[in-house]
């Protein structure tokens, strides 16, 4: 472990030499890591981001992309943006929790009405907030991509209501509030990182986990999981950001550039996300497993301890304006 991550250091501090996010330099190629397959709808947008870059800046702009966990987990490629030895990447905003604690509001589960209110927030004074959250911590976020909504889902057991989690193993990011979420429902919450995953459920490490349906397709963990219950707990976007070392090198211009191809591809990656979620619910089922909708209200109910910690904090403050804005609808 400790020599990849020396690995990962070499090379990507190589990359930096090499010439990224110079001061104002004519040409600008960025590296972006993350750590998803190249079949996810993920890393077309962010191919497509790197196609309309380049437009937009008639070649002076690109980015040069590093995909399936070639540079690190997604906690070591936000150290890697930190220390400046990487430009860019793309990020789960509950793996920006231990770096940016306001994001630990995505993880609040059921806060959402639906996609609208979801997006409304997104789009927000809100949402702007967020993404400058992170400033202060070396990290700036550029936008958000759609990761759906996060469901269930178990090898064995079927789970249709909260007291079918009851003592069940499930996988959890390495999220302190995914954690205090399935505990508080009733499940046993155990922090696996994703490539160890399928192989945690094969041998029955864990029992289930929960993550959206593309992520549950491409992943192939479809093969080991008989049970997909759709009760959608969390929205949690994907978060694009940039390390403040290239972004404050950044001319005002190529600021810009990169800003409005950011716009552009989070409107195609949200097209790309839909038909990647309906193509993936339909294959799994192919596949065999059993898709399940829950009674939501069931596990709204169960969750209530969490709002009540949240009473009188800041965060808990937040929750409250997101819920404003669903009740403006």
């Amino acid at each position: 472990m400790i020599k990849n991550i020396i690995s990962h250091l070499i090379l990507a501090l190589a990359l930096v030499l090499s010439g990224c996010g110079q001061d104002h330099q004519a040409n600008v190629s960025i590296r972006l890591a993350h750590g998803l397959d190249i079949q996810h709808p993920v890393h077309k947008s962010l191919q497509y981001m790197d196609q309309q870059l380049q437009t937009i800046s008639s070649g002076q702009m690109r980015l040069e992309i590093y995909p399936s966990g070639q540079l690190g987990s997604e906690r070591e490629i936000i150290e890697l943006l930190q220390i400046g030895t990487l430009g860019m990447t793309k990020v789960s905003a509950s793996s920006l929790e231990a770096f940016v604690p306001e994001m630990k509001v995505f993880s609040v589960p059921y806060l959402f009405n639906d996609q609208a209110h979801y997006w409304k927030t997104l789009d927000s004074d809100i949402g702007k907030a967020l993404l400058d959250a992170g400033l202060e911590y070396r990290v700036k976020g550029l936008g958000y991509f759609d990761a759906g909504s996060r469901s269930f889902y178990t090898t064995a057991k079927k789970v249709e209501q909260p007291a079918d989690l009851n003592g069940l193993k499930i996988r959890v990011m390495n999220s302190q509030s995914a954690v205090d979420m399935v505990n508080t429902i009733g499940g046993a919450a155990t922090p696996v990182s994703w490539g160890e995953l399928y192989t945690a459920l094969q041998q029955g490490i864990v029992e289930g986990a929960e993550n959206n349906p593309p992520s549950f397709f491409y992943s192939k963990h479809y093969e080991v999981s008989k049970y997909f219950l759709l009760d959608e707990h969390t929205s949690i976007p994907d978060i694009i950001i940039i390390g403040t070392h290239l972004w404050n090198k950044l001319s005002e211009q190529q600021r810009h550039w990169l800003n409005e191809a950011m716009t552009r591809a989070t409107h195609y990656q949200k097209e790309l996300w839909a038909e990647s979620t309906k193509m993936s619910l339909q294959k799994i089922q192919e596949a065999g497993v059993e898709v399940l909708i829950a009674d939501k209200t069931l596990f709204q109910n169960s969750v209530q301890p969490i709002y009540q910690q949240l009473q009188g904090q800041p965060l808990g403050e937040l929750v409250n304006d997101i819920k404003a804005l669903g009740a403006l609808q």
